[in-house]
């Protein structure tokens, strides 16, 4: 028995255990009270569209969970931003769904709301994956309103996306399935095809309260935006149900109807299982840090017989090498959180980036692109290497290599935090600033400036400052009160669902299912065929 690997295990489990208590709190949306409410008037909630409108067989993955967790809470929260999205199947293709919930302020939009919607269609736009909006919104939260209307990245763009996805020929389907008000009434009639629910969903640009006040104008809101209104004498809307499954069926039958679309190629075999069982690798990933071989975690990952590392013995604190993932070909970028030694004797610490592994890793990404493998990176980073040997070494320019080339990859790139995320490696390991299709987090994930330690100590020291330069000198246990403060802080900070709640990752996920993750990613990558040109521009060598 390894009592080493049993207490990881435990430990990693536990994180998981949370994980899933945290998502079940986040499904309850407004509350169990509003839920019933819109049983009661005959409607689905959110998640009982989301899941009626899926393939049963098929993965489903649910994309923001945690958004606005911990946040707004003066205004009573927004559980999962107010909104549901999934990549999930329907009639057998890829799909993503963005689906309101009307418990959480009548589906009003929080800045985070828009946030989380943009996402939802960058990862539409990336990946040329149709999407489907279940729409059932009161608009815009007012008491936030000029942090979600009028700027680049608010509620207009939008329906901007909405144009630039019909212009590139990516299926758009809404099914308006409540309210639907002024500036919100645009999404569904810009899709391709929408669909509007007799009795429950309206769609008009004022409501009849405002009518009423600008034009003196008596009318009630069906009359004025119903389904009969919108099919029978606008045209509006090109479809009419009179109950939520039977519009969901509608969008099953549009969706079973849309023909394929070119592909872009990238090459996958018959999957084979897991150089090691998916859930071992919870006994793999240190509870207390100490260093470990990381090639532990790829082979719970990727198929069996398919890895092949790159410069293996050069290096050593980044690992690269090839593999598959369900039978995907990728290239495999990831932080070795084991001490080695390089050619010269000399001792380099796990988790740091050193000027050899920056270049061997910058080289492993410019031969991807060239062969069209798309990416996979493991964060677990500590940041660069430090000091005057370093320096003198030229660790800037290496780095500089490595973040050039990560920037200008064309190929698709998926990152999952591990471990560590800390600094400037968080860029150069292909962070959210850097564009990777998905970017997913394990519950024990950490996502900083720098480490907890190092942080708490210079915050300590500027505040000490801060109060000296004001007359106040801290004895010793206020000094210690002070920085346990500082230290809890910065740790609820680095939180992955600190994180998650501010959209900086995409999912906080049980790292038993990172092989799913990854492989319904690469398949959705594939989806879109238009890759530029790789042209990493003026580099450092």
């Amino acid at each position: 028995m390894n009592l080493s690997f049993n207490r990881n295990e435990d430990e990693l489990k536990l994180l998981v255990s949370e994980l899933h208590h945290r998502q079940a709190q986040v499904e309850k949306g407004g509350g169990e009270k509003k839920l019933q409410k819109q049983r009661d008037q005959g409607k689905m909630t959110a998640r009982e569209r989301v899941a009626f409108l899926v393939d049963q067989d098929q993965p489903c993955l649910e994309i923001g969970a945690f958004a606005g967790d911990g946040m707004y809470e003066e205004y009573g929260g927004c559980p999962a931003g107010g909104v549901v999205v999934v990549l999930a199947y329907v009639s057998g293709k890829q799909c993503i769904i963005v689906a309101n919930d009307a418990s959480v302020k009548a589906g009003a939009w929080f800045p985070i709301t828009g946030k989380k919607n943009l996402r939802a269609q960058q990862i539409a736009l990336e990946n040329r994956t149709p999407i489907i909006y279940l729409v059932d919104s009161a608009g815009v939260f007012l008491p936030l309103q000029d942090e979600i209307f009028p700027d680049r990245e608010h509620f207009g763009r939008i329906f901007r996306n909405n144009a630039v996805m019909s212009s590139l020929g990516i299926p758009q389907i809404s099914a308006i399935m409540g309210s639907c008000v002024a500036g919100g009434a645009y999404l569904p009639i810009m899709s391709d095809e929408s669909i509007i629910v007799k009795g429950s969903g309206s769609i008009f640009l004022a409501g009849s309260y405002l009518v009423k006040a600008a034009i003196g104008e008596d009318i009630d809101n069906e009359t004025l935006g119903g389904a009969d209104t919108h099919c029978d004498l606008s045209g509006v809307t090109d479809y009419k149900s009179e109950n939520d499954s039977e519009a969901l069926k509608t969008i099953q039958g549009l969706v079973d109807k849309m023909g394929a679309f070119e592909k872009a190629g990238f090459d996958r075999k018959k999957a084979l299982p897991p150089m090691r069982p998916v859930d071992e690798v919870y006994g793999h990933v240190p509870f207390d840090g100490k260093p470990f071989n990381s090639m532990r975690i790829i082979e719970c990952i990727v198929d069996r017989d398919s890895w092949q590392a790159y410069k293996e013995t050069y290096g050593k604190t980044i690992i690269c090498g090839y593999a598959r993932i369900n039978g995907w070909s990728v290239g495999i970028v990831a932080n070795n959180r084991e001490v080695s030694k390089n050619a010269k004797g000399e001792m380099q610490f796990g988790g740091v980036i050193y000027s050899d592994s920056a270049d061997k890793a910058a080289r492993f990404v410019a031969n991807c692109n060239q062969k069209r493998i798309p990416l996979v990176f493991l964060q677990d980073v500590t940041g660069f290497m430090v000091g005057s040997k370093s320096e003198h070494g030229g660790i800037i320019k290496d780095g500089a290599k490595m973040v050039n080339t990560v920037a200008n990859s064309v190929v698709p790139k998926f990152t999952v935090i591990v471990g560590n995320s800390y600094g400037a490696g968080n860029y150069a390991m292909n962070g959210t600033a850097y564009d990777p299709r998905l970017m997913l987090a394990w519950p024990n994930a950490k996502l900083a400036v720098m480490g907890g330690a190092q942080a708490a100590k210079v915050l300590l020291q500027i505040e000490k400052a801060r109060l000296k330069g004001s007359g106040k000198e801290l004895t010793s246990d206020e000094l210690d009160e002070l920085q346990k403060e500082i230290e809890a802080r910065y740790e609820r900070q680095t939180s992955p669902y600190y994180a998650a709640s501010r959209l900086w990752v995409d999912a906080v996920i049980d790292p038993a299912t990172t092989r799913d993750w990854l492989s319904y990613g690469l398949e959705m990558a594939n989806n879109n065929p238009e890759i530029g040109k790789y042209n990493p521009g003026v580099i450092q060598t």
